[in-house]
This record gives C-alpha cells, sequence and structure tokens, in this order.
C-alpha cells in the first residue's frame, strides 16, 4: 500500500511539471534535452545566415577600394604569398594603404587558412597583385563558405557550452522552453548575422572565443578561460571591452582562494604563455613587433569616423572635438572616461565576484568601452549585445528594446550596404521568435530579472522605471519608425547632408547611456545579495 500511494505521488509530480507543455511550441523541441534542439535551432540559423549570405556585401561593386569583403579577401591573399614577417610591413609587395591588415596575429593566421582554401578552388582570387576588387560568383560563394564554416566550428559550439554550463547554474530556467528560447536568442541575434554574412566579417571568431571563455569562467576553470580570451584578444583587438570584466572577475575569484599568489601567478603564466605563441613570428625582433602593434592602433584616423552612436561622436554636433584639440589630447580624455566608466563593474567583480555579476560586467565594461573608447565604429555595438544575449533571460525585455536600437543604429551602414531587405526580415524574425507564445516563462508571467525580490526592485526602481516607461518607448519607437521611412524615401537639405544619421544617432546614444546606468545599478545590487558568510567564504 505504501509503495502504491508513493508511485500516485510520483505521478502527481510529473503530471503538475507537464502540465501545460503539450501547448507550448517550445516543448517538441526540448522533450529529448538540450543537445538536440540546439541542433534543430542551428539548422535553422545556419539556414537563416545562407539567405542572407545571398544578398550584396560591403563595396560590392564600387571601386578602387571596395569595401570590408575585400579587406578580407586581401589578407588571405597577402597571407598566403608573403612570409609572416611581411604581413604587417609596407612595401612594394605590400601597401599597407590599400586594406594593410589592422588585427593581432591570430586574425591574419584565420586569414592564411582561408586563402588556402579559396586557392584550392579559385586561384585567381587570391593571387598576388592581380586580385585585386576580385568580384566572382564562386569567389563570392567561397568567401560566404568561410564565414559559415567559422560559425559551425567556433560560434556554435561556444553556444551550445555556454548553454549547458548557464542551465547547470539554474540562472532562471524555469520550464524547458526557456532553453530553446535563449538558444534562439543567441543563435538568431540579427545584428551579428547581418555584419558578418551580409556586411561581411568574422566576428562569429572572436565571439564565439569570448564566450566559451565566459562558460570556461563560470565552471571554473580559469585557467581554461585566460586562454581562450586571450585568443580572442588576439583575433579581434575590439575584445579588450571584456577586459575589465574578466580581470576583474578572475582576480576576485583569486582573493578569495586559499593562495591568492600562487593562482594570480597560474593565471599570468597563462596570459603570457597564450600571446607568447600567437605572437610568436613577431618576437624575434622588436621592429617586428612594434609594426604590428602600430597597425593595432590606428590613432591617425581621428576620435571617430562616420556617425557612430557614441559620446564622442554625439557630442561633437555641439563641441568640435577634432578642431579644438589635438590626437594626444583626445587619447588621454578617451583613455580616462574609458576606464572611469568601467571602474565601477570591475571593483564590484573583484569585491564581491560572482557569476551573474561577470555577465552584467561583461555588459557593462564593453558598454564603457563603446560609448568612450577611441576609434569605434558602428558594428562594435556587437560586443555589448553578445552578453545581453547571454543575459537574455533576465533581461528578456532589455533584449528587445537593445536590440532594436543596435540595428537602428547600423541602419545607415546596412543601407549603403544595400542589406535593406535582409535587415526587415531578420528584424522581423527577431520579433516572431521573442513574442513565441510563452518563450520564456519569465515573459509570459512577468519579467523574470535580478529584480525578482521586493529589496532590489525597490533599490532600482528609479531607473527602472525611466528606461522601460511606457510613453518613453511609445515615442521612441514611434521616432525610430517614421525615420527608416524618411531615411528611405526622402533626401536630406544639401546644407545638412548628414541630418539624418546625426538624428538616428542621437535617439540611440540617448538609450544606451540610459541603459548603461539601469545595467550598472543592476550589477551594484548584486552585492546586497551576498551574506557576510559569502563574502568570507573561500573558493577551493
Amino acid at each position: 500500500m505504501k509503495k502504491k500511494g508513493e508511485m500516485k505521488k510520483v505521478k502527481k509530480v510529473k503530471d503538475k511539471v507537464n502540465d501545460g507543455q503539450d501547448d507550448d511550441p517550445w516543448w517538441w523541441l526540448v522533450q529529448e534535452g538540450i543537445r538536440p534542439s540546439f541542433l534543430c535551432i542551428s539548422l535553422f540559423a545556419l539556414l537563416v545566415r545562407v539567405a542572407v549570405g545571398l544578398h550584396p556585401y560591403s563595396g560590392a561593386r564600387t571601386p578602387p577600394k571596395f569595401g570590408d569583403y575585400e579587406a578580407q579577401r586581401h589578407w588571405m591573399e597577402i597571407t598566403l604569398n608573403l612570409p609572416p614577417k611581411d604581413w604587417y610591413r609596407n612595401s612594394s609587395v605590400n601597401d599597407l594603404s590599400y586594406w594593410g591588415l589592422d588585427y593581432p596575429p591570430l586574425t591574419a593566421y584565420q586569414s592564411y587558412v582561408h586563402g588556402v582554401f579559396l586557392k584550392t578552388f579559385d586561384p585567381d582570387s587570391v593571387a598576388l597583385f592581380t586580385s585585386r576588387g576580385y568580384e566572382s560568383y564562386l569567389g563570392k560563394l567561397l568567401m560566404r563558405w568561410t564565414v559559415l564554416s567559422s560559425d559551425v566550428l567556433i560560434f556554435f559550439p561556444a553556444v551550445l557550452y555556454f548553454v549547458l554550463v548557464y542551465r547547470s547554474m539554474r540562472f532562471g530556467m524555469g520550464q524547458n522552453s526557456d532553453v530553446a528560447w535563449h538558444i534562439a536568442m543567441i543563435l538568431l541575434n540579427p545584428c551579428l548575422i547581418l555584419i558578418d554574412h551580409g556586411h561581411f566579417q568574422y566576428n562569429c571568431i572572436s565571439l564565439g572565443l569570448t564566450i566559451a571563455a565566459i562558460a570556461a569562467a563560470l565552471s571554473r576553470k580559469d585557467l581554461v578561460a585566460s586562454v581562450l580570451y586571450c585568443l580572442a584578444l588576439n583575433h579581434k583587438q575590439m575584445s579588450a571591452y571584456f577586459a575589465p570584466a574578466f580581470f576583474g572577475y578572475l582576480l576576485g575569484k583569486c582573493l578569495r582562494k586559499k593562495n591568492p599568489l600562487l593562482e594570480v601567478t597560474k593565471l599570468g603564466l597563462m596570459v603570457i604563455g597564450t600571446f607568447a605563441v600567437v605572437w610568436w613570428p613577431y618576437l624575434q625582433s622588436k621592429d617586428a613587433a612594434l609594426a604590428v602593434l602600430s597597425r593595432l592602433a590606428p590613432f591617425e584616423r581621428g576620435i571617430y569616423e562616420d556617425y557612430v552612436a557614441n559620446f564622442w561622436c554625439t557630442s561633437s554636433v555641439l563641441v568640435k572635438w577634432k578642431k579644438l584639440y589635438s590626437t594626444q589630447s583626445l587619447r588621454i580624455f578617451s583613455l580616462a572616461s574609458t576606464l572611469i566608466t568601467c571602474l565601477p563593474s570591475m571593483v564590484q567583480q573583484i569585491l564581491a565576484p560572482s557569476s551573474k555579476g561577470f555577465l552584467y560586467a561583461l555588459l557593462n565594461t564593453s558598454f564603457s568601452f563603446y560609448l568612450f573608447s577611441f576609434q569605434v565604429h558602428e558594428k562594435s555595438i556587437l560586443l555589448p549585445l553578445l552578453p545581453l544575449t547571454l543575459l537574455a533571460l533576465e533581461e528578456s525585455r532589455s533584449i528587445l528594446w537593445l536590440t532594436h536600437f543596435a540595428m537602428f543604429s547600423m541602419f545607415p551602414l546596412l543601407h549603403r550596404d544595400k542589406l535593406v531587405l535582409a535587415y526587415m526580415a531578420l528584424y522581423a524574425l527577431f520579433i516572431l521568435v521573442y513574442f513565441a507564445p510563452c518563450g520564456p516563462s519569465g515573459r509570459c508571467h512577468g519579467t523574470k530579472t535580478l529584480d525578482n525580490t521586493q529589496k532590489t526592485k525597490r533599490s532600482v526602481d528609479f531607473i527602472t522605471s525611466i528606461t522601460f516607461h511606457p510613453l518613453l518607448m511609445g515615442f521612441l519607437g514611434l521616432c525610430s519608425l517614421i525615420l527608416h521611412v524618411i531615411y528611405l524615401t526622402m533626401h536630406p537639405p544639401n546644407k545638412y547632408p548628414f541630418l539624418f544619421e546625426a538624428v538616428i544617432m542621437l535617439i540611440c546614444f540617448s538609450q544606451f547611456v540610459l541603459f548603461t546606468f539601469y545595467f550598472n545599478s543592476k550589477q551594484w545590487m548584486l552585492s546586497k545579495h551576498l551574506t557576510s558568510k559569502d563574502k568570507q567564504k573561500k573558493l577551493i
């Protein structure tokens, strides 16, 4: 009788767990576990990337310098035909004024590998000198495949690794459908797809390595995390946007262990060792190393280019920074403001390292760099968006709003690349996935963010009420819609040829600043959830 009663209890629990799941459109994806659902969503995400790749790319048929597509192809040409010591050096065979390499050595090695692939099937596409401006159907197809393969080999596995770690930590995974929705939010990020598979870049490599480093850090594999993050940094120097967060989190954990000095030494050795391996061809001489470093910091281009929604470009409407100050002065201003604004997030993680705090620190420091660092591009918004997508279940309202304005901030760039159709299609897809019936349980029953407790809710209530005020959101949403139509159908006044870009920049900048305050407040409130016992606890 006792055994029969226990069986009835188990059946009731199962019925309760499964209650309502038959009506959940995500349930069929996740009933067998994370991996099958990840495979299905990955295949769909891959098809979306292929579809976007059918559209034009940056600089298509626009000589003499074309665009980013030609830059990536030219790097393959250079790395394939010249020895490593000549890759970053101006010479008669490597004119640095024509798309000279300006990324760290790992990007050069990646270009070499992809160059070998292109040479196998289309040698003319990477022939020295004669391949400049090479645009053929086969060449475009092969170039697109290099990005797709990078996604499949690096970005997708990194996302799977993160989701497995994230789920094991139970960050708000109330229902199994949350897992599928979270995977979709990361893999179907419209901004990343448009830039990598439309405009044409390889952000999926550095961002994939960063995601893997984050997952390793969250699973307490700090040495592995250090190596992976160093690889990301050696692929694109913009990965430095995350450096203060990684430094604060890993240092904070080391200081709470039994032998802090030993732990810090181990991390330092891993960092030095990784850099030494990647930079080995350029460590043979001082001149070779300096030649690479000089290419990584293009200060001669000025503090900003085009119309990017950061502080320097937006404020230049009133303050003519380039005319009033020298490049050296602007470098100092930029460095000081970036360090000051990202310092709170880093300090919070040193004092009270936590998994959620680490993710928020990544978001906050990357926004600090985007808003205040030197030489920021429109595409750099991909870096703050990365930790936001990882926090999608915690910040479901924020990801909708910020993805909207991130896409909006890049609209003029994508319009120049003739990617408006892909832009509209991916935006529509993002909205459909986001509002899938009962996506994350948090959105269906009240946003499941860090302010679940009344104490935290009261503490961030003021900033939250401004950030998500219905009237403000409605007004800005309407403005962005109208500006999209105006940009596509009207010409600006001759006196102000970049008027539309300036207005777009101003609106997006205001939202990025507002959310920066919001996310910083959320991160610092995490400290109040730590008990005195947690603060004194030693990590083994």
